[in-house]
């Protein structure tokens, strides 16, 4: 972001804020998701969405901003998907190759475990948003609730809840303790 010298917030270019936030943006996208068409698709669609009102964005959190339109975004596409049913494209569709490494090479470095991705999928939509805002994005409860437009006691609650479906859903990972006699160690 660019601030002159008189302190009025300037709007940086389309192309710095996709430089800059890229990355971070298909790296939510795809925890939210779980699969990298549609983080893709939620990345791309997130970066038009700022593109059209990047110039009415009022000085604040931008990642905020950002986080707020990605989850957003994802609500909506599982909202849709409940109603329509898609099919997906075969894999040897040809596609034209990008000259800049896509979000998805950026990412790969940096991806979950897939026992760890695929326990998250399990989570209804509205409690991995939860969990994947506070675990993985680190955002606070507070940002949480105005980020989503909820009250922070459901934020609380979704993130306890999904914690500990996670949690089950995990357990075969945990070690497990030896037994002695009378019970557990």
């Amino acid at each position: 972001m660019v601030v002159p010298a008189a302190g009025e917030w300037v709007a940086p270019s389309w192309e710095q804020v996709v430089r800059e936030h890229s990355a971070r943006v298909y790296r939510l996208a795809y925890r939210l998701s779980g699969n990298a068409q549609d983080a893709e698709d939620l990345t791309q669609e997130t970066f038009v969405r700022v593109f059209r009102s990047l110039a009415d964005f009022t000085p604040g959190t931008f990642e905020g901003w950002l986080h707020r339109i990605t989850t957003n975004l994802f609500l909506d596409m599982v909202r849709r998907r409940q109603r329509i049913r898609f099919d997906a494209l075969p894999e040897d569709t040809e596609r034209l190759p990008g000259t800049a490494p896509s979000p998805e090479q950026v990412y790969a470095d940096t991806h979950l475990d897939p026992q760890i991705q695929a326990a998250l999928d399990a989570l209804s939509p509205d409690f991995r948003v939860a969990v994947v805002l506070c675990d993985i994005e680190g955002l606070t409860y507070e940002e949480i609730a105005a980020t989503l437009g909820i009250k922070l006691g459901t934020v609380r609650s979704r993130i306890h809840r999904g914690r500990v479906q996670l949690r089950e859903a995990l357990a075969h990972l945990a070690p497990r303790r030896p037994m002695v006699e009378g019970g557990l160690a």
